[in-house]
């Protein structure tokens, strides 16, 4: 059986990770980087040597991916579990902002790379299947909120 490597919501990205070893004052530390991103778009493409997982796209993101894609400096978002002895261990791949703030507070790391033209088109023709996701709120009754001077 063959793992898909791209459809209309779902392509396989792939990557290696750089760490470079920097001092902070008296201390340490790696800073990680991706590097060498790679997407395929069939199954002779694939790279067995390097880290692979998903940029899946989801119908209630769409006003996420927009917001990216709207932006000077598109982005691609990975996520990271920091291990006990410093190595990371690969847990996701997205274009949501939203998603990605959620693990921002955690024992994750969160790298960033500029989105590949290619994902940029694919992403624009996945909102244009869809349609954009518009943000509707509900009207508030009058006065509803608002202190009442009598």
């Amino acid at each position: 059986m063959t793992e898909t490597i791209k459809d209309p919501q779902y392509w396989l990205t792939q990557f290696d990770l750089e760490s470079t070893d920097v001092d902070i004052g008296r201390w340490k530390t790696k800073r990680w980087s991706v590097a060498n991103l790679h997407l395929p778009r069939e199954e002779s493409e694939r790279k067995d040597d390097m880290i692979s997982l998903p940029l899946e796209l989801f119908k209630d993101e769409r006003t996420d991916y927009r917001f990216n894609l709207s932006s000077r400096d598109p982005h691609v978002f990975f996520i990271f579990e920091v291990n006990e002895d410093e190595s990371l261990k690969p847990l996701k791949v997205t274009a949501s902002q939203t998603s990605v703030a959620s693990f921002m507070d955690g024992d994750y790391l969160v790298l960033s790379e500029t989105m590949p033209l290619p994902i940029q088109a694919w992403m624009e023709a996945f909102i244009g299947r869809h349609g954009e996701l518009l943000d509707v709120r509900k009207k508030k009754r009058k006065g509803a909120g608002r202190a009442s001077g009598n």
